[in-house]
């Protein structure tokens, strides 16, 4: 009876635990949306060339839409920051609740590089804690697996 149980258990983890998915980032004319209905992009005249896309799903229903939101625009802002630019949101889809029975929050994001001169600085500049902050809660919340953790840390750290 008890290697009934056991094995049983381990299912329910197995199916509970998920896995967080997060797919590269992908040049937005050479990818297609994971959604049905792809994200609805602001009016822009920004080249097809500097547009890229982001997806990013959540190990869980119990992640916040806004971690995920956070997750993805931290991966485009290091992306971006890799190759001397800035970026800026065009759109982007999210899932719809209930966040149940796989359903879990699902976020895809399209940016556009920018040339950092052309960025407008932002309202409330950051200092390096309150990032390291914001990204420590991304890790416990499952946004981010350790992998990404240390290497957005890594990045955060050697920015400024």
């Amino acid at each position: 009876m008890r290697n009934l149980i056991l094995p049983g258990l381990a299912g329910i983890a197995l199916f509970v635990g998920g896995c967080a998915t997060s797919s590269p980032i992908q040049e937005y004319g050479d990818s297609q949306s994971s959604f049905k209905n792809p994200p609805e992009l602001i009016s822009h005249d920004y080249p097809e060339s500097s547009i890229y896309r982001i997806y990013h799903r959540a190990a869980t229903g119990f992640v916040s839409i806004q971690s995920i939101r956070q997750a993805a625009e931290l991966r485009a802002s290091s992306f971006a920051s890799q190759q001397g630019m800035d970026f800026v949101v065009l759109g982007e889809r999210i899932s719809e609740p209930p966040y149940i029975m796989g359903n879990f929050p699902r976020i895809e994001v399209v940016f556009a590089l920018i040339d950092k001169k052309a960025a407008a600085p932002p309202s409330n500049e950051r200092d390096k804690y309150s990032d390291l902050t914001r990204l420590k809660q991304l890790l416990d919340d499952g946004a981010l697996t350790q992998d990404e953790y240390d290497r957005e840390k890594a990045v955060i750290l050697n920015q400024k």
